[in-house]
Order: structure tokens, then C-alpha cells, then sequence
């Protein structure tokens, strides 16, 4: 997959929305995009593994972590799993871990910063539902695409003519 999000938004201005410059960037895969797939969360990642385990056929996985920056939604097993399961990347309003791990995968990955701290396990969240964050809402369906320059959201697919 080849594009610049820069150029995605020159040429659609009033399809796209972008998000605040608040994500790093992290995985081995810089530039990733796809249909997007939600989950609002909270200090609990039972429902990343779980949708991570299933297909993701191209997919990005958007996680609403609420912004907490006191453990890790995401490591280097789950990155691995996304990676041989046909996930694009996954965008994580919240931290990561193992960064030496995922750097490795072929998974691109934006998130607010990193934790050592795993997260809980109680099997809590909610799937499908719209997300807002980061200055725009992203819904199940829609596109998002990633790259140096930052992160845009769009209703269509933005890459097939």
C-alpha cells in the first residue's frame, strides 16, 4: 500500500478529517490504512486480544483507551498476533509496551506513548461503536490512513478510484 496522506487530503479536502498531531508512530509498517474496526476500553486490552485473534483481512484496529497513560494496551505478542493475522495496524488512544518487539512486526501501530504496566483482564469495553478522540470520530466502516505526516479519517475508500 503507497500513498501520502498529505496528498489524500490535497485531493479530497472536503472528505477527510484529521486527526490532532498527538500519535508516535511505532511497528515495522510506517505507512498503513484500512477499513476501520472500534473498541472503546479502559485500562483492559481482553477485547484487543480478542478482536486480534479473529481475521483481520486488511483491517485497522481503533482503540479508544480513553487516554490513559498508566499501562499498555498493546505489546509485542498481541502486535505479532495482528501481524499473522492480516491486520493493517491498529490506532490506540493509549500506550504500548515491548516497543523492541513491535518494531520487528509487520504491523504499522500509532499510539500516545509507551508503558512498561500491562493492563487488567476483566473482559470490559464495547465493540463496534463510534469513537471520538484526537479531535475526530472514527466509525465502523470508514477508512483511516497513516503515515509520517500524520492520520486522516474519510466515509469511503479514499484509494480505490
Amino acid at each position: 500500500m503507497s500513498f501520502y496522506t498529505a496528498d489524500l487530503c490535497d485531493a479530497n479536502e472536503d472528505l477527510v478529517r484529521t486527526t490532532e498531531a498527538v500519535f508516535s508512530v511505532f511497528g515495522g509498517r510506517v505507512t498503513f490504512g484500512g477499513p476501520i474496526r472500534t473498541l472503546r476500553v479502559f485500562e483492559d486490552n481482553s477485547l484487543v486480544k480478542e478482536a486480534l485473534s479473529g481475521a483481520g483481512d486488511g483491517a485497522v484496529l481503533v482503540v479508544d483507551g480513553g487516554a490513559s497513560t498508566r499501562c499498555a494496551l498493546l505489546g509485542g505478542n498481541l502486535a505479532e498476533l495482528a501481524a499473522s493475522n492480516g491486520w493493517a495496524g491498529l490506532v490506540i488512544n493509549g500506550c504500548i509496551r515491548d516497543v523492541h518487539e513491535i518494531e520487528r512486526c509487520d504491523i504499522g501501530i500509532r499510539a500516545l506513548a509507551t508503558c512498561p504496566r500491562k493492563s487488567e483482564k476483566r473482559g470490559q469495553g464495547e465493540e463496534a461503536v463510534e469513537l471520538e478522540f484526537a479531535g475526530t470520530h472514527f466509525r465502523p466502516g470508514e477508512f483511516v490512513y497513516c503515515d509520517q505526516d500524520g492520520v486522516i479519517v474519510a466515509a469511503k475508500d479514499l484509494l480505490r478510484v
